[in-house]
């Protein structure tokens, strides 16, 4: 196992589980004048859980030969939303949290409120190359595209994944200070099973 830093800040009748990016700092992240602004505001009508992802921050090293897979940050999450005590929650990603957010969602459907994702993901398209780069093909068929947002791979099953998408654009102040009104603000999620020729939506 694995020490995971985390805190949870807010009294509010809403959890939010907030995914950051790459590199965190729980403790030093409040002397960021905006981000301390940032989060203090989501904490006036919501109870706040952020954490330092395995391997950075104040949470456990991991050496280089093994890193973390996403599914074994996701469960970090998951422990961390059992040591809060919080049963269901808004999922929020940023940036590099995005593909984690959008597994997490998938994944654990009866622990999340809604789910929402910014700053994050591959663009609008989802390409594929079986000849090394020489060729590609368009994988996205069927999908809304105008704003996707994160995609999350199942390793144990190659072929399954995983999009996020929206039908509006915003910042993520924007999103997550109407955690509560996301599903119906647009935020859906899509599988696939066969690397993306068909898509179902999930949410």
């Amino acid at each position: 196992g694995a020490h995971i830093a985390y805190q949870a800040v807010g009294e509010g009748s809403i959890d939010i589980l907030f995914v950051l990016g790459w590199v965190t700092h729980i403790e030093r992240m409040w002397a960021e004048p905006r981000l301390a602004r940032f989060f203090e505001r989501l904490a006036s009508f919501a109870r706040v859980m952020v954490f330092d992802k395995r391997g950075v921050g104040l949470s456990d090293r991991v050496s280089e030969d093994r890193l973390p897979s996403l599914e074994v940050r996701m469960d970090d999450a998951r422990a961390v939303m059992d040591s809060v005590g919080s049963e269901r929650a808004v999922v929020l990603g940023v940036s590099e949290g995005g593909p984690m957010a959008t597994l997490f969602a998938a994944t654990y459907q009866r622990r999340r409120r809604a789910f929402g994702f910014a700053g994050s993901g591959p663009g609008s398209a989802l390409w594929r190359s079986l000849d090394g780069g020489d060729t590609w093909e368009r994988r996205m068929h069927g999908l809304p595209l105008r704003y996707t947002k994160a995609i999350a791979q199942d390793r144990s099953r190659p072929g399954r994944l995983f999009v996020g998408t929206s039908e509006m654009p915003g910042t993520w102040m924007h999103y997550s200070e109407h955690a509560a009104q996301l599903e119906s603000a647009g935020a859906q999620m899509y599988e696939t099973t066969d690397y993306g020729l068909h898509w179902h939506q999930v949410t």
